[in-house]
């Protein structure tokens, strides 16, 4: 039986859900008929539009999309100052206040607290500057991922900047393609770090080269049904086709529709594009896909993953394993990465960071996988002084070991999804962490990444350390607690993380990862790294060395477990509201 969901995207969905969201908008949030709501926040998604968790009624996320990570002059202003005018609620963050922007995991910006009403505005706003929030929800191709330097890139392999163009407008634009079975991402790499992380899409680009009429051509092998969620993470998988950069379009359309015309819209739980490879199998894939296109599908390359280096766990002596720093470009020229801890920039320190990458850069800026912006295009004169202001004492482009390697999902904060609080926690963690554990002055990466459930959207499963929110009972009541896994990662051979711990009460965990990361500082062989520590030591070994312990450390919201319409919040909802904050009044 066909899911419900697909009812209601056949009756209206992609484009023309615009139109109707700008009507309930002029009309208000009452104007919604409460039976009818979650079709109708099911659709708005497609337009970025999500609605908040129970308790927060009428107040919306906003998420952006922006292909490959790039803010062009201009646009982080504009979006600093949607999060200043719009994107604050009816309670304050004790980390970070009220107003802020908080950078993804897919390279782009998500914005919290807006009202209903305020979203024609804040559109007009945005699109005045080119950013569209079209697209970056729901069952639809997601904000595309790519290497988010490139085109400035020193040592890029192949050019991609046209072709994520291409994908972004003729593919990503495509209404017809709109209603995809489920959600779905694409991600392009054509550098030799592997940081737009093509082994956890749905479909990849991965930079390779082969002989053709004895000459060395360089283009793309292709692999399909990668992902995390759900504790069931595939690697995405090689269908023996390389194409040129020409032709690479053309290959991705193609898998688009394969899967849009052949995958489940049945079951929702195995209907994801991972799932459709399982089923299928690379070969019968493989042999659609050369139906589809209009010339022969060579067979693979030779590519370039031995070369990854992004969190791929290995000595930087190898290579950059983020963007965090001062990176020299193609032309002369340097990018400076900074360290968002968590990914949460306050609304001010955006448009701050708008008006330096325009005084010492072009005014682009660039966002990572890492959650992380880069300004680009800052010539060598001007180092020295930027490096200087205050802003990067606060996001550090030569952060601690703990904070740079931090990311965190949206947890309970607003994610109806979420069992735990997850930004202000790692917040919280990271500056115990700092004061309290001491690591090898020589290592200079260690990824901990925390999701606030299994659907994994903070990437737990590809860190050194990761962290997934669950609930556990302490002293006879329920808290908030986390699983806890070691050795995952991106590069040549991705790994997933094996748990150690399970439903580890939240308070305890940083004296376990202090336990941990003590033991690998003890144990280690020169040079080592946190990963290749974990592969070179016996897994019961580890369960040992993890040990939770109950230390100094306080936690911000150890007993909500979601009881709370806010983790922060004693009062009662103020929500439904109006824009002016004001309560709506029941009928009832």
């Amino acid at each position: 039986m066909v899911h419900k969901k697909e009812h209601w995207k056949e009756e209206l969905y992609g484009d023309e859900v615009r139109e109707k969201l700008l009507e309930f908008a002029a009309e208000g949030w009452d104007s919604i008929p409460e039976e009818e709501r979650d079709e109708w926040f099911s659709r708005f998604k497609f337009w970025g539009v999500f609605h908040q968790r129970s308790g927060q009624e009428s107040y919306f996320m906003l998420r952006l999309t922006n292909c490959g990570g790039v803010l062009e002059p201009g646009q982080l202003r504009a979006i600093g100052e949607v999060a200043r005018d719009y994107a604050t609620g009816p309670a304050d963050n004790p980390e970070f206040g009220n107003g802020w922007v908080d950078f993804t995991t897919r390279q782009s910006v998500q914005l919290h607290w807006l009202n209903l009403e305020d979203v024609p505005a804040v559109w007009e706003k945005l699109e005045s500057v080119g950013v569209s929030t079209r697209s970056a929800g729901g069952d639809a191709m997601r904000n595309i991922s790519g290497c988010p330097v490139a085109g400035a890139d020193a040592d890029e392999f192949v050019e991609t900047r046209p072709l994520l163009d291409r994908l972004q407008s003729d593919l990503r634009g495509d209404d017809a393609l709109a209603n995809m079975p489920r959600k779905f991402n694409i991600s392009v790499t054509g550098c030799r770090e592997g940081c737009a992380q093509d082994s956890i899409n749905d479909v990849a680009l991965e930079p390779a080269k082969k002989l053709r009429d004895g000459d060395a051509v360089k283009g793309f092998n292709v692999r399909v049904g990668g992902g995390l969620g759900g504790r069931e993470p595939r690697r995405a998988r090689p269908l023996d086709v390389f194409v040129d950069t020409d032709r690479a379009y053309d290959v991705v359309r193609a898998f688009v529709e394969l899967y849009h015309d052949e995958g489940n819209r049945e079951n929702r739980s195995k209907n994801r594009a991972r799932f459709f490879v399982d089923d299928w199998g690379t070969d019968d894939i493989r042999e659609a896909l050369a139906d589809r296109v209009d010339f022969d599908l060579a067979h693979a390359g030779t590519d370039l993953r031995e070369e990854y280096t992004y969190n791929a766990g290995k000595h930087e002596s190898h290579g950059k394993h983020d963007h965090v720093g001062v990176h020299e470009q193609g032309d002369g020229a340097y990018y400076v990465g900074l360290s968002v801890p968590v990914g949460r920039m306050p609304a001010e320190e955006a448009i701050e960071l708008a008006d330096l990458a325009d005084e010492y850069g072009s005014g682009e800026v660039r966002l990572t996988r890492r959650q992380n912006p880069l300004i680009m295009d800052v010539p060598e004169a001007k180092l020295d002084a930027l490096l200087d202001e205050p802003l990067l004492e606060t996001h550090s482009p030569d952060p601690d070991l703990f904070t740079r390697g931090s990311m965190a999902c949206t947890g309970t904060e607003f994610c109806s999804l979420a069992l735990t609080e997850t930004k202000t926690r790692m917040a919280v963690m990271l500056r115990w962490l700092r004061a309290n554990v001491d690591a090898p002055s020589d290592v200079s990466q260690l990824k901990i990444h925390f999701s606030g459930c299994t659907a994994d959207c903070g990437q737990a499963m590809t860190a050194d350390i990761g962290l997934q929110g669950m609930r556990a009972r302490k002293d006879g009541e329920m808290v908030e607690a986390m699983d806890v896994g070691v050795g995952g990662g991106i590069g040549a051979d991705p790994t997933f993380i094996e748990w150690v711990r399970q439903r580890v009460p939240a308070d305890e965990v940083p004296g376990m990862l202090r336990n941990l990361v003590e033991a690998f500082a003890a144990l280690r062989e020169d040079g080592q790294t946190f990963r290749e520590w974990v592969d070179a030591t016996g897994h019961e070994t580890i369960i040992e060395l993890a040990e939770p312990e109950e230390t100094t450390y306080d936690d911000p919201c150890l007993t909500d477990a979601k009881q709370s319409w806010y983790p922060f919040a004693d009062d009662e909802s103020p929500a439904p509201t109006t824009p002016d904050g004001t309560p709506i009044q029941s009928d009832d």
